[in-house]
């Protein structure tokens, strides 16, 4: 495993004004609605992220349980980028980013998700580093096609 890449990404042009897709991504009660991975099941209203530092919390699927996600970056409609953790510990070592740029056409914006795993140490959990190595580009870009599917529907 060592060998593999441990960073995927994904990207596509979204039919939606980067506000609408950043506003679906920074606001953590939505993303079960848009998650490729089907992995998030819930979180609480009103945690929406406004600023670098922030810690918001998820609820996974299956008995992955409550997940903290530590902002790292935050630029307001640009890109917002968290790491993982267990309740009140250290994160494990993932990067989730998502980037917005202005497209061509006006109201239409590139959306790119990447996932980075190499800070995940080699000790970790070995359930944790496999889930790792199979989030893969076309996970990410099942991702990207929900947001869009539900950015373009809000337009």
């Amino acid at each position: 495993m060592s060998n593999e890449p441990k960073t995927a990404s994904a990207e596509r042009i979204v039919r939606a004004d980067a506000a609408t897709v950043f506003e679906l991504i920074a606001d953590p009660s939505n993303q079960p609605r848009w998650d490729g991975n089907d992995n998030l099941q819930a979180a609480e209203a009103g945690q929406r992220v406004h600023a670098e530092g922030e810690v918001f919390t998820m609820l996974l699927t299956g008995e992955g349980g409550l997940r903290e996600c530590h902002v790292v970056e935050f630029e307001e409609g640009k890109r917002i980028a968290w790491k993982p953790a267990a309740l009140g510990e250290a994160p494990f070592g993932q990067l989730w980013r998502w980037e917005l740029e202005p497209a061509d056409a006006p109201g239409e914006t590139l959306v790119r998700h990447s996932y980075d795993w190499s800070g995940l140490p080699a000790d970790a959990a070995p359930g944790r580093l496999q889930r790792a190595a199979n989030t893969d580009s076309a996970k990410l870009m099942a991702s990207v096609d929900r947001l869009a599917e539900l950015a373009e529907s809000l337009g």
